[in-house]
């Protein structure tokens, strides 16, 4: 497996709350991947500047995309935040909700470190977080659909990172309602077993997954799938003797659309 090949993609709403689930997630990676306490707090630390810069500068009245790319590296982790809105403004200031210290703090704490962009065209941040404390421009992808940018799109490139990154993803998002500790515990016991088959069932072996936090819960959509694979990864979970995890939640339904096909499984708030 290539070193590109160990890394994760985001797509979510650039919105305030949605930081931490970036953060979270990276964080996952990171820790799979063997980068040191300290490396981690300091990668935490870029990324939470970077999105907060693209939830207070990129976009005017309207909330728009964000996108995050995070790979391994030969000497770290690189990330890479862009945004399609007016441009962000590489300064600092103090009335907006973050570290409050900016993208000079990001270049601080990187290795590497690049912006480009332009006006009305959006920006890209670029940086490399080593692995240890003691130790081009990126390609522009097209513009999500604006109906597509209401959920948190995740897309793993490696199976091993699967469960980790999930788990977190998830524990971000039930941190921002009303879900049970309980609830939160089945939701990563069925995800754990979802993630281990979820690789083979994408002929490509990048794991796609949807996730929609509402006030009644959270929402996964496994796919798209080829048909059969949404049911092949339901009788995944079927333990002989005990049962099926399913029961761990309040809904896991196969989904027909076209020629694919989706897992879909709830998690109810309360």
């Amino acid at each position: 497996m290539s070193e590109g090949d160990q890394g994760l993609n985001i797509t979510l709403p650039a919105s305030a709350e949605n930081v931490a689930v970036v953060r979270h997630a990276v964080a996952g990676l990171a820790e799979t991947l063997g980068m040191d306490e300290q490396g981690i707090a300091d990668l935490k630390t870029v990324v939470t500047e970077a999105c907060m810069n693209v939830v207070v500068h990129a976009y005017d009245q309207e909330s728009g995309p964000m996108e995050i790319e995070a790979h391994k590296n030969g000497r770290g982790v690189r990330v890479v935040v862009r945004d399609f809105g007016g441009g962000i403004q590489p300064k600092a200031e103090p009335e907006r909700p973050s570290l409050r210290l900016g993208l000079s703090l990001i270049a601080a704490l990187s290795h590497d470190f690049q912006i480009s962009g332009g006006l009305d065209q959006g920006t890209c941040i670029a940086m490399l977080v080593p692995f240890s404390a003691e130790d081009g421009t990126p390609e522009v992808t097209d513009r999500p659909a604006e109906s597509e940018i209401d959920a948190t799109k995740l897309t793993v490139t490696a199976a091993e990172l699967v469960a980790p990154v999930l788990a977190r993803v998830v524990g971000a998002l039930a941190a921002r309602r009303d879900v049970t500790i309980d609830r939160l515990s089945d939701a990563v016991l069925l995800t754990d077993a979802i993630s281990a088959d979820a690789p083979a069932a994408f002929a490509d072996g990048k794991v796609r997954i949807d996730l929609r936090d509402e006030d009644g819960g959270i929402d996964l959509r496994v796919g798209p799938l080829e048909r059969g694979s949404a049911e092949q990864l339901r009788e995944g979970l079927r333990i002989p003797s005990v049962g099926s995890l399913e029961k761990l939640a309040d809904e896991l339904t196969v989904e027909e659309n076209d020629s694919v096909e989706y897992l879909m499984v709830r998690f109810a708030a309360g």
